[in-house]
């Protein structure tokens, strides 16, 4: 492989792994919000609205910002039917045809992520709920999160084509 697509392979596998790891510690967050919410309901009897929304958006970043890193350690959910019975090489090439679908299929979505994050700066939107956050931020976070899963991705089919040349990507 040219040394600038190995380059490409280092960055991003490392920018990922930073960013994966930084969204590890948003369910610490997240069970703090949780927490918060049921010690004021349960001791001071105050009920805080926007609790279940804000720990559905720290979710959301969690898995969203995750996912590439999670592609890039292989800890996603695989159907393992003949796949385990491949040699080595076998299987980089049928990873490297799929993974083109996802190329495509996260293509898709970068661009709907683009849109709707665009409609929700353009138009103020907003949740409609007791709290009615606007829903810019957690819609960039989207985009943020599928744009780095495609760039992984990116990165995944390198390293297949490169292990099915016999010469894999350290």
């Amino acid at each position: 492989m040219p040394d600038a697509i190995r380059r490409y392979v280092r960055c991003v596998d490392a920018f990922n792994r930073l960013v994966g790891r930084f969204a590890m510690h948003l369910l610490f967050v997240m069970g703090a919000v949780l927490l918060y919410a049921t010690a004021s309901r349960v001791i001071a009897g105050a009920p805080v609205n926007w609790a279940l929304e804000m720990s559905q958006f720290l979710l959301s970043a969690y898995y969203l910002l995750g996912g590439a890193y999670s592609m890039q350690e292989n800890a996603h959910v695989r159907m393992d039917l003949a796949y385990g019975r491949m040699t080595p090489r076998a299987r980089a090439v049928t990873d490297g045809i799929t993974i083109l679908f996802v190329i495509l299929y996260l293509v898709v979505l970068f661009a709907g992520g683009i849109s709707s994050t665009n409609y929700a700066l353009q138009y103020g939107q907003k949740n409609y709920t007791a709290w009615g956050p606007v829903l810019w931020p957690v819609k960039v976070v989207m985009t943020i999160g599928i744009f780095l899963m495609l760039l992984q991705a990116l990165s995944t089919f390198f390293k297949d084509v490169a292990a099915a040349r016999g010469r894999p990507i350290a």
